[in-house]
């Protein structure tokens, strides 16, 4: 069957539901969002009355932050009804997706409602987290069932990624691979599938790891500050790390979820572990359930010096001021960008954070042995169910071949903890690895056949550093690596991907044998983020010493490397992803094509540190106000678009957004909802314009500026907003300066000027900036903080 969705309903409006249906919108799709009729509108006739539940629950999820779709238009592709009166609307949907409460009873009433107006052949599942899906099943028709599986999206939808696709017995298969591939190129989903078993796969092991950790803090007597500092980023887990996650997610779901396990896992080793402290059972009693309730571990109060969270002391229940902890192996580690290095260095340390990460790596490494083939077949799909679900950096068999598999399984013997058969049966074959990679695709080690398998899915979910024995070229920020088909792809790696002179040194390198021996280039990586702009240490560094010769010369740098690539000889496309600020949105507007992922935030932001976009994106605003010019329109408003989205420092909050905000081009530049799959499309476009017969573009030397006519509109706006107390006094200098460059200068009528000609002005420009105090100031705050005051 050539299966196609063209409407989605959702069945229940709470807040899943109500932000699965805005997801669905986000995509593009019309979504019908049903729920029960208003307690108080039963006897009435009206609809806004009838469904004041779903609308209130709609309307609470737009609100929300972060915003739970891509653009705010898509909201209204979602209608809204009640199940009395709109369950026959469902005959006209593709996919039926319940998410009304945990209670199988409930559900199977919903279903029986379902089964009268779904018409045959229609996709059916539920969002359940903790029901068997095989029970949901029961007593529905043939058609039902084999139409019928879980499909549990993570809260909230848009932002983590992770889906779990869990089929019954009676799950045809056809429709398990659709939702597979739906979930992963429609969705922008790790698909991952999972067996009906009790909590499935992420929240088995990722509610483990935190009462692991729960009961390694009571037996190494640490607090729940030491703790989150040592759960956190550091190891490539979320900020929230554990305490503050738990929180977030409510201790009384995280309690009900380990209860489950301990209920229904009878023969599950360590079922233990999901037995709840003293304390935490008092946290319930107490009715501290974290945010929901105003304070759990954690609790804001208002002090004189303004907001303050407080921390409880597990011992006392008293909560008390934060206290920042520090381990000689954690300061040690920080500094050191490469994840894995430091998860070696921190498990290594001989302090109290060392023995923490032993007790932590050793206990979680023993359940994940157990859980196969309990939870899943394939132990890919554990670590991918935790990276996509709860946000981790590094899966945990991945963690395990950092530390060496053999040698820990070694010291976890040796400390009492037990190991699956088939890990010995594993080391026994040769095999010293969970994953490995050869010729750039990544495998993984099978146990049932005791070999290595290629991971499905490879050759769409391009990894850079897959191709390590394919290096071309590297210095010690850049690589550069040959990614088959006559495409060469390039990463840096430095803190927060900032771009420095070793970045655009390798990024010139790259281009110039890419243009020697390559088809294209494509630029991506696979760190957190794309690109935090430029390097504002090495700007701060030079203009406090006022050293502007050099700093003239790193400036000319930059802009000489954005127009290198520009004006290459091969096409050279990007793969942005997650911040894409500053000199990194820079790079993007002059690649050949953008293939961004759908969680791409960028943005031109220098005018928050005082400067105005100096590599290059003052002019490329310049000149794409000076291609959409309409006659029908007055010439400044264009500008003044183009203007107020650089001096406000607006950043697209979606790829989507981007389009509106002039830095993705309709036509040209494409959204990926996959953000695995965005490197994988990159190189297809490089290939698809080599084929076309790709042609080195010309430098433009055609732009229409609108010199002193443009520039006195724009000086008055910027001084009302002045008058108004909406800028500063510095804030209104900078836009000047601005408006001076995006305007061409104080020419005395409109003229054509050069690419050059702009970036001249750009430059000149952002030096005379980088000599204001304040400018300076702003630039120190972010350093220290990693915020620019308001000066």
């Amino acid at each position: 069957m050539n299966r196609s969705i063209k409407k989605v309903a959702i069945l229940g409006s709470g807040v899943m539901g109500s932000r699965i249906a805005c997801h669905f919108a986000g995509i593009g799709l019309p979504v019908l969002l049903l729920d029960r009729v208003a307690p108080s509108a039963e006897n009435a006739s009206q609809p806004a009355l009838r469904n004041q539940l779903v609308n209130e629950a709609l309307q609470a999820a737009i609100k929300s932050n972060p915003s739970p779709v891509f653009t705010k238009s898509a909201i209204n592709k979602i209608k809204t009804g009640n199940f009395d009166d709109n369950m026959p609307e469902i005959a006209g949907c593709d996919w039926i997706i319940e998410v009304v409460v945990e209670q199988l009873n409930i559900k199977q009433i919903i279903y029986e409602k379902v089964e009268q107006f779904r018409k045959p052949g229609t996709l059916i599942s539920s969002n359940t987290s903790g029901i068997p899906i095989h029970l949901m099943a029961e007593g529905r028709s043939e058609d039902f069932k084999k139409h019928f599986c879980g499909t549990h999206f993570f809260n909230p939808p848009r932002y983590l990624r992770l889906l779990e696709i869990i089929p019954t017995p009676f799950t045809d298969q056809s429709v398990i691979d659709f939702l597979m591939h739906y979930g992963d190129l429609h969705l922008g989903k790790t698909t991952v599938l999972c067996k009906d078993t009790p909590a499935f796969i992420a929240n088995r092991i990722g509610v483990f790891s935190i009462m692991s950790v729960f009961h390694i803090m009571d037996q190494q007597k640490l607090s729940i500050d030491e703790i989150d500092a040592l759960t956190g980023p550091i190891i490539g887990r979320p900020k929230s790390a554990t305490f503050r996650t738990a929180d977030v997610v409510g201790i009384d779901t995280l309690v009900k979820v380990a209860n489950g396990v301990a209920d229904n896992c009878p023969n599950d080793e360590a079922r233990t572990i999901f037995t709840t402290p003293t304390w935490l059972a008092q946290l319930l009693q107490n009715k501290w359930l974290g945010d929901k309730t105003g304070q759990g571990f954690f609790k804001k109060i208002k002090s004189t010096a303004g907001k303050e969270i407080l921390t409880l002391n597990l011992t006392t229940l008293e909560y008390g001021a934060r206290v920042k902890p520090k381990f000689a192996s954690t300061e040690t580690a920080k500094p050191i960008e490469d994840l894995k290095q430091r998860i070696k260095i921190l498990s290594a340390a001989t302090d109290k954070a060392g023995e923490f990460y032993r007790a932590f790596h050793h206990s979680l490494f023993s359940y994940i042995s157990f859980r196969i083939p309990e939870i899943s077949n394939e132990l890919y799909r554990i670590d991918d169910a935790m990276m996509a679900g709860f946000g981790w950096e590094i899966g945990a068999f991945e963690s395990w071949d950092t530390l060496g598999v053999a040698t820990t399984v070694a010291a976890m013997k040796t400390a009492g903890y037990a190991i699956a058969p088939w890990i010995e049966e594993m080391l026994a074959v040769g095999a010293n690895s969970f994953y490995k990679i050869e010729g750039g695709k990544k495998m993984y080690y099978d146990p049932a056949s005791k070999s290595y398998k290629i991971i499905p899915g490879g050759e769409s979910f391009l990894i850079l550093k897959n191709y390590s024995d394919q290096l071309i070229w590297k210095n010690s920020a850049c690589k550069m690596y040959d990614m088959g088909d006559g495409v060469a792809g390039f990463e840096w790696s430095t803190k927060m991907n900032s771009i420095g002179g070793e970045v655009l040194e390798g990024l010139n390198k790259a281009i110039g044998i890419a243009e020697e021996k390559y088809k294209g280039l494509v630029i991506a990586n696979e760190g957190p983020n794309f690109s935090a702009g430029a390097n504002v240490g090495m700007i701060f560094m030079l203009a406090i010493e006022q050293e502007y010769d050099e700093l003239d010369m790193a400036i000319r740098m930059f802009q000489n490397s954005m127009m290198r690539l520009r004006y290459s000889s091969i096409p050279v496309v990007t793969a942005p992803h997650g911040l894409t600020l500053g000199g990194g949105c820079e790079m993007n507007l002059h690649a050949d094509k953008i293939c961004a992922a759908a969680e791409t935030y960028i943005g031109l932001v220098e005018l928050g540190v005082g400067l105005i976009p100096g590599g290059g994106g003052t002019k490329e605003f310049a000149l794409r106000a000076s291609d959409e010019l309409h006659e029908d329109e007055p010439e400044t408003n264009t500008l003044k678009k183009r203007f107020f989205s650089i001096a406000t420092a607006k950043v697209a909050t979606s790829a989507q957004e981007s389009f509106d905000l002039g830095i993705m081009l309709p036509g040209r530049d494409e959204v990926v909802m996959n953000s695995s799959r965005r490197i994988a499309v990159a190189k297809k476009s490089v290939l698809a314009m080599h084929e076309q017969g790709y042609q080195m573009p010309t430098q433009r030397k055609d732009i229409k500026v609108l010199g002193q006519s443009g520039l006195g509109a724009m000086l008055a706006g910027i001084n009302q907003m002045w008058r108004g107390g909406y800028a500063t006094d510095h804030d209104a200098l900078v836009a000047r300066k601005l408006a001076y460059v995006l305007c061409g200068g104080n020419l005395s009528q409109q003229s054509l000027v050069s690419e050059q000609y702009l970036l001249d002005l750009e430059r000149e420009a952002f030096l005379s900036l980088c000599g204001e105090k304040k400018t300076l100031e702003r630039i120190q705050s972010v350093l220290k903080s990693g915020r620019p005051i308001r000066n």
